[in-house]
């Protein structure tokens, strides 16, 4: 792979990370805001991969990272609201 496919591959995953969080919050309801609500998205869909990896369920597609991602971004926002407690 060379480098520029690489970086366009990172930052498709920020943009999707991203579009994640940002729907999280709005299924949340939310109120941490919009950058931290990015970055759980991002940091969520590489968590939910990975344990969604090890389950054994993958998801393929910009539709399947999207949901993968959403779901991720979901359970650290609620993870998060128990920490801020």
């Amino acid at each position: 792979m060379s480098l520029f496919g690489g970086l366009v591959n990172l930052i498709v995953s920020l943009v999707v990370g991203g579009l994640c969080g940002f729907l999280a919050g709005i299924i949340m309801k939310s109120k941490h805001g919009i950058i931290v609500n990015i970055i759980l998205g991002i940091v969520g869909g590489a968590v939910a991969g990975a344990l969604f990896g090890v389950i054994g369920i993958s998801f393929a597609g910009p539709i399947g990272s999207i949901i993968c991602g959403v779901v991720g971004a979901c359970l650290l926002i609620a993870i998060f609201r128990l920490i801020k407690k």
